[in-house]
């Protein structure tokens, strides 16, 4: 497997991955390939990686910036995060955010936040600030990752393409 940053080759395939990955998912309103599609159209993919295997995209992951109503900047977020459910539970999405994070703090990011669930992204470190918050989320499936030791507060707001719906 290679993790590799996206190309414009890659944009139909990374598409029908993440719709791939979504279609059956119990939380998903099966908008995630047009919210990928929106942030690389209003140029917010900060980071695109895709997870490929003999020369086919059989995985993918997005970061773009947040905005924290503190003010603080320097701070991503993470998602989708998409697998081929074939392939899903074999380390390819553990991968992916692995080297994602790894990019983000090369760029000297000061952390990320993500909605997921926490037994997952808890091996990543994410966890639950009861002081940041993502309105219309569960507090426990919102999760961050300050890459400094810092205390983090305030209300989060993901990009605009994150309401894509078509």
């Amino acid at each position: 497997m290679i993790i590799r940053k996206e190309k414009g080759s890659d944009v139909e395939a990374i598409s029908e991955v993440t719709k791939a990955a979504f279609e059956n998912h119990p939380h998903s309103k099966q908008t995630e390939q047009f919210i990928v599609n929106a942030l690389r159209a209003a140029n917010a993919l900060t980071i695109s990686l895709v997870a490929e295997i003999d020369g086919k995209v059989v995985g993918h992951i997005a970061f773009s910036p947040v905005a924290i109503s503190n003010g603080s900047q320097g701070w991503y977020g993470i998602g989708p995060v998409s697998v081929l459910p074939e392939l899903q539970r074999q380390g390819i999405g553990k991968s992916l955010i692995q080297k994602g994070l790894s990019l983000l703090k090369g760029l000297g990011a000061k952390g990320c936040a993500l909605v997921g669930e926490p037994e997952f992204y808890s091996r990543f470190g994410f966890r639950n600030y009861p002081d940041l918050i993502l309105e219309g989320i569960p507090q426990e499936y919102f999760l961050a990752l300050p890459f400094k030791k810092n205390t983090i507060k305030g209300t989060v707001a993901f990009h605009r393409a994150f309401s894509a719906s078509g």
